[in-house]
């Protein structure tokens, strides 16, 4: 079914958070190994950052497709941690049968090690977070009556806040292929076969993934006429 991008609403950027679209541009510096340094000052739309990016990359142009390439380097890993056979592990091979609950922290963090890069794949649930974050709004309220109390409040919701990030077991994609398609898109040169070249035609596609993935924006009004101011 074809999608009528006319009846799209284009995305007014500059509605969005700031800091969270700096993280963004953050993420494609690194994914990219690029710098924007004071670039940004005339990008006003999202067409015009995505031909920034192109025009940044130096590499050589390569036709052959990243996600695909991040997809074999992720079967070598699991392969060369946990003897699989290639065979089995497949784009829609669930990730909950690769890494077990039980030591999925561990399992990830060596799959991370041999791969050289972060995948940002694990996280807690939301029911945690949230109770923490309630707590720590309650205590700077209490604080404002009950000084000590509060603060001894805040202390425990920030430290949980922080230890429910780092030991959190959830899944933040559901399979192989979904994996492949993240960590392509986050840490793009890292994944070619040749950190030497890029496909351009891929740039912006990637680009719009990392918006729509962090910032929850609706990729089909991504246009290259979406403004950021």
């Amino acid at each position: 079914m074809k999608v009528n991008l006319k009846n799209t609403p284009v995305v007014n950027l500059s509605n969005i958070d700031p800091e969270d679209v700096e993280e963004v541009m953050l993420m494609i510096e690194r994914s990219f190994n690029i710098r924007f340094e004071g670039d940004l000052t005339h990008i006003k739309t999202f067409g015009a950052l995505c031909d920034l990016v192109v025009d940044k990359v130096k590499e050589a142009q390569s036709d052959s497709c990243t996600t695909q390439q991040a997809f074999y380097k992720l079967r070598s890993a699991i392969n060369a941690k946990k003897p699989i056979e290639k065979c089995e592990l497949k784009p829609q091979t669930k990730l909950c049968e690769l890494f077990p609950r039980d030591n999925r922290i561990e399992v990830v963090a060596e799959l991370e090690e041999e791969l050289g890069l972060h995948m940002n794949l694990l996280h807690p649930k939301p029911g945690v977070v949230w109770a923490f974050a309630i707590a720590l709004i309650l205590s700077i309220t209490v604080s404002f009556m009950f000084g000590v109390i509060g603060y001894i409040g805040m202390v425990i919701s920030i430290t949980g806040l922080i230890l429910a990030g780092k030991f959190g077991r959830e899944l933040k994609v559901k399979t192989l292929g979904d994996l492949s398609e993240k960590i392509a898109r986050e840490h793009y040169l890292k994944c070619r076969r040749d950190a030497q070249t890029v496909n351009r035609a891929e740039i912006a596609e990637k680009i719009k993934e990392l918006f729509a993935d962090y910032l929850h924006v609706e990729p089909t009004a991504l246009r290259k006429d979406a403004t950021f101011a």
